[in-house]
């Protein structure tokens, strides 16, 4: 994995901002990084971390490199009665202030059905179906950030005044709509478009000698696709994708196409 394209897209990555999610945002440009943060942020990551987990590391690293902000806390479980209640991310401080916050991270990747609502919040969904922009906010409001008032939390915060922290979410995005949609969306959500979705026929009456593929692995996805080295032609990854789609697993996929770069999942829906 090319470890400084990994941390750099979480570090540039689109956040939803409280105009969409209605809670407070922590925005990573937040952080006084100084000049020059992307030619000297690098650092290990490890190779056997699911994406999620992945994006927390990077979090975590890039909030220690910064010179307002510090990790207090990170992966706090709470367990009562030897059963796990859940699982605080992040309580991060500002040098200044002293401020405490306790920070839920998210970096989700989204596909926009304008079928299922006439409300666009409820039309992002994820690339098989299983889980939705919608649901993510209600799980945030109703589990996720309560977890900081459980009685466990208290245990495990030592002297922290958990009713002196504020409480924010960091949802890092990649948006993607269906190919050739035409309809508007506002900044925020334009902003964070990174791609679009097709079928696999469709892939297959785009394609043209021009055009050669690759599908990076999960812990890959949201990564600049110019920076590959490894490119197939359409029968080099067809056999791939079509394992993924029966399997009703949508891949990502990045196309060269000339000089240009593009991203997109091929849907089995």
């Amino acid at each position: 994995m090319r470890t400084k394209s990994r941390i750099e897209s979480i570090l540039n990555a689109s956040i939803l901002d409280s105009s969409i999610t209605g809670l407070p945002t922590f925005d990573l440009s937040k952080l006084d990084l100084g000049k020059g943060v992307n030619q000297h942020l690098e650092f290990q990551l490890p190779s056997n971390l699911r994406l999620g987990h992945l994006a927390e590391k990077i979090f975590s690293k890039i909030i220690a490199e910064s010179s307002n902000y510090r990790v207090l806390y990170e992966n706090i479980q709470l367990i009562e009665d030897k059963k796990t209640i859940g699982e605080i991310d992040f309580i991060i401080e500002e040098v200044s202030s002293n401020q405490a916050t306790h920070v839920e991270l998210a970096y989700k990747f989204y596909l926009y059905d304008p079928t299922i609502s006439e409300e666009p919040l409820k039309n992002w969904i994820g690339p098989n179906r299983n889980d939705s922009l919608n649901e993510k906010l209600e799980k945030l409001k109703s589990k996720q950030l309560p977890l900081l008032y459980h009685p466990c939390a208290k245990d495990r915060l030592n002297n922290m005044v958990i009713e002196e922290a504020t409480q924010a979410i960091c949802l890092l995005v990649s948006l993607f709509i269906p190919y050739e949609y035409k309809a508007s969306f506002t900044p925020v959500y334009e902003k964070a478009i990174k791609g679009y979705y097709v079928n696999l026929e469709t892939l297959s009456n785009l394609d043209n000698s021009e055009k050669s593929y690759h599908v990076p692995s999960k812990v890959e996805w949201g990564m600049d696709p110019s920076g590959n080295e490894v490119w197939a032609n359409f029968k080099g990854v067809e056999e791939s994708i079509v394992a993924s789609v029966e399997g009703q697993q949508a891949p990502l996929c990045w196309m060269k196409d000339g000089g240009v770069y593009s991203t997109f999942f091929i849907v089995w829906w």
